[in-house]
């Protein structure tokens, strides 16, 4: 189950899952004309849920449809996510309550009730898509940041309760990629944010999605 699945990451997430042999249950607030393509090419082995994750008290019902329709999930990766940015001090409270409800409470949220499922089944995946962002900072991106630390500190926290169950949660943490997110950087901030990488550009969704699926082998086992 990939959130976010319809665009950017989340799209290459759902390609590359598809391409390694695995069932994909994609969960976005609107699919997009790359998705549908995705879904008409491979009817048998994935579907598209149209849900908003600000509706944080409509996750308990959307978790339970889900395993009602697909079954027990061997893994999830919590992807969603907002990505304002703006400085704190004139950033509006509302797009501070929204970013944090989407990118924190909503996948603790989702996570809680699908890891239910996973420990009946005694195995599973969780990775939670961090960002780079949440280690380094950027000038601009406090509560986007601060989301981020949120996401990975849950991951080490959660990695202790679920180990016994053979259930890894990992965090990925790309750091800049090509996707809309980025879309709107240009001049001297995208040659700073290139000047920043060892590799000297942006990274790419293909790049991050093969490690992710690394990260749900059994090659990663013993990975949390």
């Amino acid at each position: 189950m990939i959130t976010g699945a319809s665009k950017g990451l989340g799209l290459a997430l759902s390609r590359e899952a598809l391409n390694n042999g695995y069932r994909v249950v994609g969960i976005s607030r609107t699919i997009t004309d790359e998705f549908r393509q995705l879904v008409k090419d491979n009817i048998d082995n994935i579907s598209f849920h149209e849900f908003d994750f600000f509706e944080t008290e409509k996750i308990s019902s959307l978790a339970k449809s889900l395993v009602k329709l697909h079954g027990k999930p061997y893994a999830l990766i919590n992807n969603a996510a907002l990505g304002h940015d703006g400085v704190l001090a004139t950033m509006h409270e509302n797009d501070i309550s929204t970013l944090l409800k989407v990118n924190v409470e909503a996948p603790i949220l989702l996570t809680k009730y699908l890891s239910r499922v996973m420990l009946l089944n005694r195995t599973g995946r969780i990775i939670n898509v961090g960002s780079i962002i949440g280690s380094t900072g950027f000038n601009g991106l406090s509560v986007y940041g601060a989301s981020k630390s949120a996401l990975s500190g849950f991951t080490k926290s959660l990695s202790r309760e679920l180990g016994k169950a053979n259930i890894t949660v990992n965090t990925l943490a790309p750091g800049y990629m090509e996707t809309s997110m980025t879309a709107g950087l240009q001049g001297d901030k995208l040659d700073s944010i290139k000047r920043r990488s060892a590799l000297g550009r942006l990274a790419n969704v293909e790049d991050a999605a093969k490690a992710a699926i690394f990260l749900l082998s059994e090659s990663a086992s013993s990975i949390t």
